[in-house]
C-alpha cells in the first residue's frame, strides 16, 4: 500500500510540473510589427515575473508565438495554428478587424482569449464566452475627446478623419455619437469628416480638403504609420499643429511618430492615451516591478498601451 501510494504522489508532481501553454498572437511582420514586437517583449516579462512566483498554481508558463502579420487572413493562420498546438489560453492581438475571424475560431474550440489592443465596442457584444479585453473600448475614447478635448481647447470647429478600418471607423463613429448633442445644439460645427485609404503614401488631396475646411481640432482615429505621414506632409503643406490643434489616437505612439514624420513635424500634436507603466511605477508595485525589468532586458520601455495591456492579460490569467 505504502508504494502505491507514492506512486501517487509522484505521478501528481510530475503532471503538475507539465508548463501551461499559453498562446501569443500579434503582428510581428507587417506594418504594425513595431507593436507586436513590443507586445511580445511585455509579454515574455510578464511571463518570467509570474514563473519566478511560481507560475500558475505551481506550473510554469510556456509562451508559444504566432505571428498574423496585422490581417484578418493573418489572424485566422495564426488562431488556427495556436488552436492546432493545443493552447487553451490566447493573449492576442492588435487590431480589431484582425480580431474578429480570429476570436470566432476561439470561441468555436473553447479557447480562453484574452485581447489586448482591438477596441471595437460590438467584440464584447457577440455573446462570446470565451472572449475578453484589457484595452478599453472605441466610445470611452471617443468620450473622452469630446467631453474634455475639445472643451480643454475650446474648440468649435471640428474635423475627423478615419481610414475605414474597423477600429479607426469605429472610433469615428463614437465621436459624432457624441458630438451630436453639441452639433443639435449649435455649440459648435463639424467642418471636416472623411477617410483615406490605409498604405497609401501621398494624402496632399486630403491636406488640402482638412486645410481648406480650416478646424481649430481635428482628431484623426486611425494608426501610427498614417499618422505620421499626415502630419508630415501637412507641415510641408504649410498647416501649423499649433493652430489647427492635431491629435491622433492611442494607436499613434509618439516614438514611432516621431520616427517617421521627423520631430519638426510633430511639434504640437497630440494623441489620447491611457497611463502607461512609467508613470504609475510610484503608486503600483507590479508597474515598478514590469518596467524595470523589461528595461533591464530590452533597454527603455515603450511608449505603447496596448503591449502593456497584452502584460496585463498575463497577469490576469496568473
Amino acid at each position: 500500500m505504502r508504494a502505491f501510494i507514492c506512486g501517487l504522489v509522484l505521478v501528481a508532481v510530475s503532471a503538475w510540473a507539465q508548463p501551461i501553454l499559453i498562446g501569443f498572437q500579434g503582428p510581428l511582420t507587417g506594418p504594425w510589427a513595431v507593436e507586436g514586437d513590443w507586445a511580445l517583449k511585455s509579454v515574455q516579462i510578464a511571463v518570467e515575473i509570474v514563473n519566478a512566483r511560481g507560475g500558475i498554481l505551481g506550473r510554469p508558463i510556456q509562451l508559444v508565438v504566432e505571428d498574423d502579420g496585422g490581417t484578418p487572413k493573418g489572424g485566422t493562420l495564426a488562431a488556427q495554428k495556436l488552436i492546432a498546438a493545443g493552447v487553451k489560453f490566447v493573449v492576442g492581438t492588435y487590431g480589431s478587424m484582425v480580431c474578429m475571424p480570429s476570436s470566432e475560431l476561439y470561441e468555436e474550440e473553447g479557447v480562453l482569449h484574452i485581447n489586448y489592443g482591438c477596441t471595437r465596442v460590438d467584440l464584447s457584444a457577440r455573446g462570446f464566452g470565451y472572449y475578453f479585453r484589457t484595452s478599453g473600448r472605441d466610445d470611452s475614447q471617443a468620450r473622452f475627446f469630446v467631453e474634455y478635448v475639445i472643451p480643454l481647447f475650446g474648440a468649435k470647429r471640428i474635423a475627423v478623419m478615419h481610414d475605414n478600418t474597423a477600429y479607426a471607423l469605429g472610433v469615428a463613429e463614437d465621436v459624432l455619437r457624441f458630438l451630436k448633442p453639441l452639433l443639435d445644439a449649435g455649440e459648435v460645427q463639424l467642418v471636416y469628416y472623411d477617410a483615406i485609404m490605409p498604405g497609401e503614401r501621398d494624402y496632399t488631396p486630403a491636406l488640402t480638403a482638412l486645410r481648406d475646411a480650416n478646424p481649430d481640432i481635428w482628431y484623426y482615429t486611425g494608426y501610427y504609420p498614417e499618422w505620421a505621414l499626415l502630419l508630415r506632409q501637412g507641415k510641408d503643406l504649410g498647416l501649423d499643429w499649433k493652430k489647427i490643434k492635431a491629435v491622433g489616437s492611442n494607436a499613434c505612439p509618439i516614438s514611432e511618430t516621431v520616427k517617421i514624420a521627423g520631430l519638426d513635424a510633430v511639434v504640437g500634436a497630440m494623441i489620447t492615451q491611457e497611463p502607461l507603466p512609467a508613470f504609475l511605477v510610484e503608486k503600483y508595485p507590479l508597474a515598478k516591478e514590469f518596467v524595470a525589468a523589461y528595461e533591464a532586458k530590452f533597454g527603455p520601455i515603450h511608449d505603447s498601451p496596448w503591449a502593456t495591456y497584452a502584460a496585463d492579460a498575463i497577469f490576469t490569467l496568473a
